[in-house]
C-alpha cells in the first residue's frame, strides 16, 4: 500500500516531514502570538491545558506506534526468519570482516535457496551489507568485535545477479575500500 515509504530515502524523508511540518507550523504560530501579541501572563485554566497535552501526548505516541508497527513486514531479518524455521536445507556461509577486507567461504550461491550468514569481526566495528544488483539494500549487520560467537542471518536471493557487500560502520581510514562481492546464479546452473 505505502511501500514507496520504505524502498527510498525520500520515502523516509516524506515520513519525517509528515511528522515535523505540524510542529513548524504551530511552534512559530504560538511563539509568534506570544511574543507580541499577548504578552501578559496566560489566562488559560490549568486543568485545560493538562487535558490538551494528555491529548497531543496521545496522539503522537499513537501515530508513532502506527508507524513502526506498520514498518515491521519491511524489516529483512523479520522477512527471512521464516525460512530457518521452514525446514529448508540452509547453506552455511562464514564471514570474518577485519580491516579493510571479508573472509567469506563462499561466495556463490543458487537463487530460492536460503543461506545464513555467521558474520563476526575481528579487530573493530564493521558492517555487513548486502546490495541487490539494483543498488537497494537488502541487509544489513553491525559486526562487534569480542563477541563469542558470531552473528547471522539467513537470507533467500530470489534473482540471479552480482551482489555488492559493503561495510557500513566506518572502520578507519580504508573503511571506502572495504568491498566484496557475491554471485547469485540460477538454480541448477
Amino acid at each position: 500500500m505505502l511501500d514507496f515509504l520504505y524502498s527510498t530515502g525520500w520515502g523516509a524523508f516524506a515520513l519525517m516531514l509528515f511528522f515535523h511540518i505540524p510542529f513548524l507550523i504551530v511552534f512559530p504560530y504560538i511563539v509568534y502570538r506570544k511574543c507580541y501579541v499577548n504578552t501578559g501572563p496566560s489566562n488559560t485554566d490549568p486543568r485545560k491545558l493538562s487535558r490538551l497535552e494528555a491529548l497531543w501526548l496521545i496522539i503522537a505516541v499513537g501515530l508513532f506506534i502506527a508507524a513502526n508497527v506498520y514498518s515491521i513486514n519491511y524489516l529483512p531479518m523479520v522477512k527471512t526468519s521464516a525460512t530457518e524455521a521452514s525446514g529448508a536445507v540452509i547453506q552455511d556461509v562464514d564471514v570474518t570482516a577485519r580491516s579493510w577486507s571479508y573472509e567469506i567461504s563462499n561466495r556463490q550461491f543458487e537463487v530460492g535457496k536460503p543461506v545464513r550468514f555467521s558474520v563476526k569481526s575481528v579487530d573493530t566495528m564493521h558492517g555487513f551489507t548486502v546490495y541487490h544488483p539494483n543498488g537497494k539494500i537488502l541487509f544489513n549487520m553491525m559486526l562487534i568485535p569480542g563477541l563469542e560467537k558470531a552473528s547471522s542471518l539467513v537470507y533467500t536471493f530470489t534473482e540471479p545477479g552480482k551482489y555488492k557487500v559493503r561495510c557500513l560502520e566506518y572502520c578507519g581510514i580504508a573503511h571506502h575500500a572495504m568491498q566484496d562481492e557475491l554471485t547469485v546464479v540460477k538454480s541448477g546452473s
